[in-house]
């Protein structure tokens, strides 16, 4: 880096707290499929929609209608 950039006056990133948190997940290849051809149509990245689907639960708080055999 050179000496000559002054970072005196720099602000703190007002975002950093909303940077997305890597995880792992297991989808059925189905649900997969379903994203992945709506993304196509889209033109928005299938893991983009995933996330934009369950952000959308969550504020709503939507919960899944669950029943077991």
């Amino acid at each position: 880096m050179k000496k000559e950039y002054d970072f005196s006056k720099s602000v703190k990133n007002p975002y950093v707290a909303k940077l997305k948190k890597q995880v792992t997940i297991r989808l059925e290849a189905e649900t997969v499929e379903y994203f992945k051809i709506l993304s196509k149509e889209t033109g928005t990245p299938y893991q983009t929609l995933i996330n934009s689907y369950l952000t959308d639960c969550a504020k709503r708080h939507i919960k899944p209608h669950l029943r077991w055999a």
